[in-house]
């Protein structure tokens, strides 16, 4: 596979970075993960604002736009023969000496990785809620950054068995989100998902689906709920930007419908529906009046 470093395409055996960028010093780095389909990267515009958001928060002297972001991928979709792919843009600080650094980055290292969309066993998940709390943010809120040793603990309790989603409570027992996911549920035809007040990530698609039940006219709630709250569900489901939205069969020993879960069923197919069109969430609502 190829991939692209700071205006190079080059194969993912030869790409470097130096052991001095700050990004694997320090940790002082962020990262979007989204998919393309038929060519066209899903939300992209949404994925820059919060990359170019967070890049202005780590002092990344840094503003990524969509046209030079779409050259590439489409310059990497042809090398890797690929239409449909799994791409991380990549920002870490650059390159700086020995010691914390105050100062803004003024050169980061630029990469984009591709590879093919993994091929997913089952539609559904089983979830088992962790041991490892979900820390809190390092900042004012959770960015995508290079600091993901709390979601590796969080892994290392499940394994790597595929279907399975380890999903995170807070220090004050508050349900949280998954290891690489955010989490949704239905209780008499109420929607309902954790609050950006746990320190959880305010995920891409998350973002989408709220934006969708909106359009939709469906009920929800944002807020701080403890597991019971979680375990009495009608329906759960997981969202993500490569799995994109997930149902949940099963959640430690309790069952649910899983892929037979109407509402999440009906939300990805409207997902599906725009994979291949949409730049934006905003675009969201004026499309479906449209139609």
């Amino acid at each position: 596979m190829y991939v692209y470093v700071n205006g190079h395409i080059v194969k993912k055996e030869e790409a470097r970075i130096s052991p001095f960028d700050h990004g694997f010093m320090y940790g002082i780095g962020l990262f979007e993960t989204f998919r393309t389909y038929e060519g066209h990267p899903f939300l992209l515009d949404d994925h820059l604002q919060r990359l170019n958001d967070s890049l202005q928060e780590v002092n990344i002297k840094l503003q990524l736009k969509r046209a030079e972001v779409v050259e590439i991928i489409q310059q990497l979709l042809e090398a890797n023969k690929l239409k449909d792919a799994y791409v991380r843009l990549n920002v870490s600080a650059g390159i700086g000496d020995l010691g914390l650094q105050t100062n803004e980055y003024e050169e980061p290292t630029i990469i984009i990785y591709m590879k093919p969309v993994p091929h997913f066993s089952s539609n559904e998940k089983v979830c088992k809620i962790l041991n490892t709390r979900r820390n809190s943010p390092e900042g004012e809120k959770r960015l995508k950054s290079h600091h993901y040793l709390n979601n590796i603990f969080g892994k290392r309790e499940i394994g790597n068995h595929p279907n399975i989603e380890g999903i995170f409570l807070t220090e004050s027992g508050f349900v949280a989100e998954g290891i690489v996911s955010n989490i949704f549920w239905v209780k008499n035809d109420i929607v309902y998902t954790p609050s950006l007040d746990t320190g959880i990530l305010n995920g891409i698609t998350r973002q989408f689906v709220l934006t969708l039940l909106s359009a939709l006219g469906i009920e929800y709630e944002q807020g701080l709920y403890k597991l019971n709250e979680l375990e009495q569900a009608d329906e759960i489901f997981l969202t993500n930007s490569i799995q994109e939205i997930v149902p949940v069969r099963q959640l430690n020993t309790r069952m649910y419908p899983g892929v037979k879960g109407s509402l999440s069923k009906m939300l990805k197919q409207q997902y599906q529906r725009f994979t291949t069109s949409l730049w934006t969430r905003c675009e969201l609502k004026e499309r479906i009046e449209k139609e």
